[in-house]
């Protein structure tokens, strides 16, 4: 199996207007796009996903749809996070059925599991499925962080082989990769830019909702050419749309930004709500300055 490396999309669920149900044809739509213009893999069912907003029938219907679509053209990793360990299990064997070619697991979000009880929780789901499980660790949202030290315990489990580390401390790319080696590759899931100048060889991205080259291109000038300057100014240039997804809004401004950029995706599912006026105004501002409104064509 090709190791997994670049900038990948978590992507967001397009919805009918009314967000009661997946609109497919949109679904294959950004994921054709997000392919045609360079992103290097897809992260479906991910927060930005709204994946816990799902019911199982929609997030199989995602899953079908966007490994259908993708036709093995970059790697699809789905998210299967989960607060009961057999139901993490169930989902990562269920993607792995459907063709996923990796899982995405956040840790128990509620419970607050003891270093133990993750290494129980991941462990389990790596002696069922047989494809790599990208380890995510987001305290902001999960409740716990996977410090660097229990990130090396949980890389001598065979199906750990990445992580996504969404924490905004870039020193923990370089401990992470000094205690583990290779066992364990880095994918950054904020700091992409500057995590990747300290060796990770990778971004979970949410902005590349709205920019997959320029975030695409990013990862390649820093870890494939070394072009520093380059790639600040890239950077720079990206940065706006890096801060509007940033935060609380993530999902809307996701959501909003495709629809302005000429694909539109639904709003959020409640208790989300889409953009205010004013913010929607402001994102629509720097859209046009990257000459990205209506861009997505038909």
């Amino acid at each position: 199996m090709t190791a997994f490396r670049g900038t990948y999309t978590v992507l967001i669920t397009p919805m009918t207007s009314d967000a009661l149900h997946i609109d497919v044809p949109a679904l294959k739509k950004l994921v054709n796009w997000q392919i045609e213009e360079g992103i290097h893999g897809l992260i479906p069912l991910g927060s930005t996903g709204e994946f816990l907003s799902l019911t199982p029938d929609e997030r199989q219907l995602v899953i079908k749809t966007c490994v259908s679509t993708a036709a093995k053209r970059v790697p699809v990793l789905i998210g299967t996070g989960a607060e009961w360990t057999d139901e993490c299990v169930r989902l990562s064997r269920e993607a792995e059925t459907m063709g996923a070619d990796g899982v995405m697991i956040i840790p128990p979000f509620y419970s607050a599991p003891t270093d133990d009880e993750l290494f129980e929780h991941y462990r389990k789901v790596g002696e069922a499925i047989s494809i790599p499980i990208m380890v995510y660790n987001n305290p902001a949202t999960a409740n716990v962080d996977l410090r660097p030290e229990l990130v090396a315990r949980l890389s001598r489990i065979d199906n750990c082989k990445y992580i996504k580390e969404s924490t905004l401390d870039v020193t923990r790319v370089r401990d992470i990769i000094d205690l583990c080696g290779d066992r364990m590759t880095v994918f950054a899931g904020i700091l992409g830019y500057e995590s990747f100048w300290l060796g990770a060889q990778g971004w979970v991205a949410v902005c590349s909702n709205l920019i997959p080259k320029m975030s695409a291109r990013l990862f390649e000038l820093v870890a494939d050419e070394r072009d520093m300057p380059a790639a600040l100014a890239l950077y720079k240039q990206m940065l706006p749309i890096v801060r509007w997804v940033g935060g609380h809004r993530y999902v809307a401004a996701s959501k909003d930004g495709l629809s302005m950029m000429g694909l539109p995706v639904g709003k959020p599912r409640a208790p989300r709500l889409p953009l205010p006026d004013a913010d929607a105004a402001d994102l629509r501002r720097e859209l046009a300055r990257l000459d990205l409104l209506d861009s997505i064509r038909s």
